[in-house]
């Protein structure tokens, strides 16, 4: 009887083991693709100042949109070093949702779309959005394997004593990321 008692609890010390470490695990698994995240915004927040010294020489009349971008830049850049992913991903939105503006008006401009380091530029970021979108996902993945072994049973037993909390996700507010894209011949 005594041997049969220690035996269970045995099993129970090994359980909470093994989930606790499969919690760390997770958690881990969030940061580094938080990481990743992190590493490619800081490659578009280190474009953006190129791209909008290209575009002040060619739109002289976009000043006010140029002085937004670089605030929401500067915003970003401060919402990235906060790690707060809720700050992150509005400050992100915004700045994304100003660059469609300057890529909108830039149609306005033909001798700057003609404009050779403009067009790399575009294209770096562009590039730079496809590996964003790859690496949120990449998140959100994790964030969702971490949020699954949180609130499921037995896991959130041990996640709730431990101070494990379900993750947000990196996601899009602006609902015109959502849409369909209009495509015309």
């Amino acid at each position: 009887m005594l041997l049969a008692g220690l035996g269970v609890v045995a099993f129970v010390i090994v359980a909470v083991i093994l989930l606790y470490n499969s919690l760390v695990t997770g958690r881990n698994l969030v940061d580094e693709a938080w990481s990743g995240i992190s590493v490619q915004l800081k490659r578009r927040h280190d474009l953006i100042p190129s791209l909008v010294n290209t575009v002040k020489g060619y739109a002289t009349h976009e000043k006010s949109l140029l002085e937004k971008i670089t605030a929401l830049r500067s915003q970003a850049v401060n919402a990235s070093s906060s790690g707060n992913v809720h700050e992150v991903m509005q400050a992100e939105n915004s700045l994304t949702r100003a660059l469609r503006s300057l890529f909108a008006v830039s149609e306005n401009y033909p001798q700057l779309n003609a404009s050779t380091n403009f067009m790399q530029l575009q294209e770096q970021l562009s590039s730079l959005e496809n590996e964003i979108q790859m690496a949120r996902r990449y998140y959100n993945g994790a964030a969702r394997d971490q949020n699954d072994r949180v609130m499921t049973f037995p896991g959130l037993l041990i996640a709730s004593r431990f101070g494990f909390k379900k993750t947000e996700y990196f996601e899009l507010t602006d609902e015109a990321e959502r849409e369909v894209p209009e495509v015309r011949f």
